[in-house]
Formats: C-alpha cells, sequence, structure tokens
C-alpha cells in the first residue's frame, strides 16, 4: 500500500466488532485508504486474525484487541492496546451492531450514525 496518495494515511482507525461482516469489510476499507486499524473482537479471535492477516498481506498495519465494549475496563484497556501498538489514540472510530453503523471522529463522539437494514434502529 502506497501511502502518499491514501486519504487516511497517518490515521488510527479502530473498529469494534471488526472480526467478521461489516465490521471486518469496513477495517479492509480503512486500511486500503492508508489507515493503521485496531480491530476489535468480542469473541472471535480467529475472525479478527484473518482479518489483521488480510490487511498486513497488503502491506497496511493492523492489530487485533479483544474487549468487551461495553465493560469500561475493556474500553480502558482497547485504547491503552491501540496507543501502544500504533503510538496514539484513534483519529477515527466505528461502532458495528446487528442494527447500525455509528462513524465518529475522535474526540469529538457522536459524529453520524448510520442505519443498517439488519434490524429495528437503536435509541440514542
Amino acid at each position: 500500500m502506497s501511502t502518499t496518495t491514501k486519504k487516511l494515511a497517518g490515521k488510527v482507525a479502530l473498529v469494534t466488532g471488526a472480526s467478521k461482516g461489516i465490521g471486518a469489510e469496513i477495517a479492509r476499507a480503512l486500511a486500503s485508504e492508508g489507515a493503521s486499524v485496531v480491530v476489535n473482537y468480542s469473541s472471535s479471535k480467529q475472525g479478527a486474525d484473518k482479518v489483521v492477516n488480510e490487511i498486513t498481506a497488503q502491506g497496511g498495519k493492523a492489530v487485533a484487541v479483544q474487549a468487551d465494549v461495553s465493560r469500561p475496563e475493556d474500553v480502558k484497556r482497547l485504547f491503552a492496546e491501540t496507543k501502544k501498538a500504533f503510538g496514539r489514540l484513534p483519529s477515527l472510530a466505528t461502532r458495528v451492531e446487528a442494527s447500525s453503523i455509528s462513524v465518529r471522529s475522535w474526540p469529538r463522539w457522536p459524529r453520524r450514525k448510520v442505519p443498517s437494514t439488519a434490524g429495528p434502529r437503536p435509541r440514542w
């Protein structure tokens, strides 16, 4: 991956739920635009490792970090691992759920929410 023409070169992206499905596709897309990607997973280490391997095989930077984002202590560890891996906190974070995708720019939370067709729209 050449970072000279990539829109997200030098950025760190954190994608929760990135071990499969839409989250994995978002992680791959962000990496293809030059972002260093944190592939967050709750239980599917194998899926997260597969996504990381696909990104790095294309010349991108990625790391898998297990964390349950509903638990504050896991979220703290997730951000600590992100900083350890890439030297800084993410400038972009996406949260993928069955019913929506949230795109947020750090540190301004929330930025925008895009409903999916997978289920009812959550109440925020």
